[in-house]
């Protein structure tokens, strides 16, 4: 396929690069970061998506991505797939999809989960919104940049998804902190611990696969003087998607609300901006409850 890639970050640009070393034809453009080998340079977001059959963006929040979607909805092909994979919030999302549907193009919403890891590797998992023709012709290129893809519903579904996992990840990587943090306090050693939930009805991702304890348990940012694999400041931003959708809709979700507000304290009071979202451990074990 000729496909177009707007957003060339540390996830779009191995995505692009994957598209590549599959045998696409890929025309790229960001505002900053530079070209993928392999990835031909356009001038704009416009030239970016003229003549393309896919025009993928990759872009840090629902403004930027509505603006982008004015400037190349019009350059693109009638019949043309318009395949966001940036996470947004849901009213963004469903807005760029009419607009392009209006103008006569498939239209998809299809965040991603699995990290700069996963982006490089292709074992990214997506959760796509929008019409079943859309879904069927992204397929081939979900294939490449990862190992699952979910259609979830009509335009927005995949953000609602993605919008939920994370509110469960961030409030379930807090509770896991919390209780090493207890461990420590109540003199239980971090491994016994961990060797009893991770085999018990505490079992959970954020402890079995990204353990927050260094040298605990899977290897992890925590590893690595929690350098990011998925950064606080973005834990922050999914969270907060979580609570405007919430509020859209009109749920209840008081321990997701909580979770944002940590978060929100740890990135910006708490020297958590820059560190991996597993790094709530060390703030919370150095708290005391008063």
């Amino acid at each position: 396929m000729k496909i177009g890639f707007i957003g060339l970050g540390n996830m779009g640009a191995p995505m692009a690069a994957n598209l590549v070393k599959a045998g696409h034809e890929v025309t790229g453009f960001d505002l900053v970061a530079p070209c993928p080998e392999g990835v031909s340079k356009a001038d704009s977001a416009a030239d970016a998506a003229a003549g393309q059959e896919v025009v993928i963006t990759m872009l840090p929040n629902g403004d930027i991505l509505r603006s982008v979607a004015a400037e190349i909805i019009p350059a693109m092909d009638k019949g043309a797939l318009f395949l966001d994979c940036s996470t947004v919030d849901v009213e963004s999302a469903r807005a760029v999809a009419h607009d392009a549907e209006a103008a006569g193009l498939l239209a998809a919403d299809a965040p991603v989960s699995g990290g700069i890891g996963g982006a490089q590797a292709g074992t990214l998992t997506f959760m796509a919104g929008g019409s079943d023709a859309a879904f069927e012709k992204a397929r081939p290129l979900f294939d490449i940049m990862g190992q699952k893809a979910v259609h979830c519903g009509p335009s927005g579904n995949g953000q609602a998804a993605k919008i939920c996992n994370n509110m469960i990840l961030g409030a379930t990587m807090l509770v896991t902190c919390e209780a090493f943090a207890l461990a420590d306090k109540l003199g239980l050693d971090r491994q016994k611990m961990f060797d009893v939930v991770s085999t018990s009805s505490g079992y959970s991702w954020t402890m079995n696969a990204y353990t927050p304890a260094p040298g605990v348990g899977a290897t992890s940012p925590a590893d690595n003087d929690y350098k990011p694999g998925f950064a606080a400041e973005l834990m922050l931003k999914d969270l907060r998607l979580s609570q405007q959708a919430a509020e859209a809709a009109d749920a209840e979700t008081p321990i997701g609300a909580r979770a944002t507000e940590l978060y929100r304290q740890f990135v910006e009071s708490e020297g958590g901006k820059g560190m991996d979202f597993s790094a709530v451990l060390p703030w919370l074990a150095g708290k005391s409850r008063g």
